[in-house]
């Protein structure tokens, strides 16, 4: 069956380093293969089996790791997760919003590139209701997400950004930029296109953070006074 990988069993000094990198990379192997097995059959169609031939180890090897299926399963959509927030996560309340938003939107379209197998098993687990991550998604995330929606409601106020939704604003980037890994098929079929490029998606965060940022940017004529005094406007009726 190829290579085995050997169960990692505690010791101590050099070895146990070089141990828990061998470990880490046995994981990276697990976790790639599952991905691409629970791509293919949903959690439910997956098995530890099919994962362990496509990782090319034994079944006993791989349960050294992950004990159940819905074990590995969680984990796969945790490291997607993880990635995926890295630049939500770092946004810099420092920093200057037209820079911090674009790398935002531009990091997530590489990622789309990168990682479209990933993001499909993320879909589908959203599209069943989120049974294994509501929990993370209620808690975990949710907190992240307002500690962010902070940071831009303060650049607001600022008069850094028009006066929108925060929320609605990390919504739609997400959206935007996960399009282009979760509908790859009909994006070639419209574009013509047997491959989507490294160039092309350079030329998406060209024009999502132009299209984007469009919206949300102050207008340089306007101060940053009237831009945070529309905050307290009450909406028109009729």
């Amino acid at each position: 069956m190829g290579d085995e990988i050997l169960p990692i069993q505690p010791d101590n000094g050099a070895d146990e380093v070089v141990k828990t990198r061998i470990q880490a990379r046995n994981e990276k192997r697990i976790l790639d293969a599952a991905q691409e097995v629970f791509a293919a059959y949903g959690f439910h169609g997956a098995t530890i089996d099919k994962v362990a031939e496509k990782a090319d180890i034994s079944k006993p090897n791989l349960h050294y790791y992950f004990k159940r299926k819905a074990d590995l399963y969680v984990a796969v959509l945790r490291r997607t997760l993880k990635t995926w927030l890295i630049p939500l996560t770092n946004l810099d309340p420092e920093g200057d919003p037209e820079k911090e938003l674009g790398r935002f939107i531009r990091f997530k379209v590489e990622m789309s590139r990168r990682s479209p197998i990933a993001s499909k098993v993320f879909a589908n687990e959203m599209l069943q209701g989120a049974p294994f991550l509501r929990d993370y998604l209620e808690t975990d995330l949710r907190m992240m997400v307002e500690s962010k929606s902070g940071v831009i409601r303060a650049w607001i106020a600022d008069g850094k950004l028009q006066p929108v939704d925060p929320y609605h604003l990390i919504f739609l980037i997400w959206a935007a930029t996960q399009h282009y890994a979760d509908f790859q098929p009909q994006i070639k079929a419209v574009m013509g296109m047997p491959r989507l490029t490294k160039d092309y998606f350079t030329s998406v965060s060209d024009s999502l953070i132009q299209i984007i940022l469009r919206g949300v940017l102050p207008d340089k004529t306007e101060s940053a006074g009237t831009a945070a005094a529309k905050l307290t406007l009450p909406l028109e009726s009729g």
